[in-house]
């Protein structure tokens, strides 16, 4: 279990590193934008972010 664990935080960390290499400058632009945004809105990003994530797990997950 304790691998299927690793093996899923190396997907994510591949995934969240493929934004800031291919595009430098839309990277910084998001996290100006991302300042910008209340704590409401960012908490609201978040939200729907995990329930997209446990929704994905339920129809794909083994």
């Amino acid at each position: 279990m304790g691998e299927l664990w690793i093996s899923a935080f190396a997907l994510m960390l591949v995934i969240e590193g493929l934004l800031p290499f291919f595009s430098p400058q839309t990277w910084r632009n998001v996290f100006v934008r991302a300042l910008r945004m209340s704590d409401g809105q960012i908490r609201f990003l978040g939200l729907t972010s995990m329930l997209v994530g446990v929704v994905l797990l339920l129809l794909f997950g083994s």
